[in-house]
């Protein structure tokens, strides 16, 4: 009789299939209960672990196969074996996930450090343009600097008078002529009383403290209007 101690490619375990298969064989020829001492149980408990210290000329390894006794223990010491197995199989998957799971809150407690809620925070801001003159590409001189803070700001613009209904692209420039856009934002103009109103999302957070330009532009109006303006 051979005895491989080869891992099987296939999932299931045929350790059980050859000692079934063995005591088979011996049972059709047969055979009455072997002669002889009985192995010890470290020697079964070797043979259930399929232990390579085990030679297969070994008489004692078709003596546990063909004895009913020997065989009974085989078996059971098997089963421990595999029972043992799956506890470990599922303590180290508990383990892995419980160290998935510190990571990723190390990583987010890293993350919320990083952007405090005061830098998270949505800042409101009215600009009142009503009674500024409309100068395309021109700074109007009666309007003092508009000062926002590098921040996500939402951004409420009273319309100069008589601004058209609408569309209107409200952005955030380096200079007059529309390049350097830092931020921007589209929104449709609202009717509060008798004032047209245009509201935006500008994420700021990124800009520098310093001069910039606060622009609008009609959707069927390719000028825009600029006003000076302070981020700090």
């Amino acid at each position: 009789m051979r005895l491989s101690w080869r891992r099987s490619s296939r999932a299931e375990d045929r350790f059980e299939a050859w000692v079934t298969e063995s005591h088979q064989k011996w049972v059709l020829a047969g055979g009455t209960t072997p002669v002889g001492p009985c192995p010890d149980e470290a020697f079964l408990r070797d043979l259930a672990r399929k232990s390579r210290r085990i030679k297969l000329s070994d008489p004692r390894v078709d003596h546990a196969a063909t004895c009913p006794t020997c065989l009974n223990q085989l078996l059971g010491f098997r089963q421990e074996i595999r029972s043992r197995r799956r506890k470990s199989a599922v303590a180290g998957l508990v383990t892995a996930c419980l160290v998935i799971a510190a990571v990723i809150a190390v990583a987010r407690y890293g993350v919320q450090r990083q952007s405090p809620a005061s830098h998270m925070a949505v800042v409101s801001q009215t600009v009142n343009l009503w009674d500024v003159g409309t100068f395309r590409g021109v700074q109007p001189s009666q309007l003092q600097s508009v000062s926002l803070p590098a921040a996500r700001v939402r951004l409420k613009i009273i319309l100069p008078r008589f601004s058209p209904p609408g569309q209107y692209l409200v952005a955030v420039t380096r200079d007059q002529s529309g390049n350097g856009v830092m931020a921007e934002g589209s929104a449709a103009a609202l009717v509060n009383g008798n004032k047209e109103t245009v509201a935006a999302d500008l994420d700021l957070r990124r800009a520098k403290s310093g001069r910039y330009f606060l622009s609008t532009t009609h959707e069927q109006d390719q000028a825009s209007y600029y006003y000076p303006l302070q981020i700090k």
